[in-house]
């Protein structure tokens, strides 16, 4: 690369006498360890997460009670109440 023209920064820089690439140490600085630490609303999420985790999926006491409708013939949804739902999921599934 040429540099044309008069730039005594330029100059100044390329031309100065002395050492370099020598590293003086000052001052040392000790590190620290490493810590993290677990906000409050983070400590209320996991105990909410294990709660959660306790909880069963399926609501057997829901599902037997639905059977036995369903084995007396006792069970019964109204055609409004499907269509309605189905609506719904296909809304939902659109946006």
């Amino acid at each position: 690369m040429k540099i044309w023209g008069d730039n005594p920064k330029i100059y100044g820089v390329y031309n100065k006498p002395g050492p370099t690439g020598k590293f003086t140490q000052k001052d040392v600085v000790a590190s620290k360890k490493d810590e993290f630490s677990i906000s409050g609303l983070a400590k209320e999420y996991q105990v909410a997460m294990r709660a959660l985790r306790n909880i069963p999926d399926i609501r057997e006491d829901k599902v037997k009670e639905i059977s036995r409708k369903i084995e007396r013939g006792e069970y019964y949804v109204s055609a409004e109440d499907i269509a309605e739902k189905l609506i719904q999921t296909l809304l939902k599934e659109k946006i």
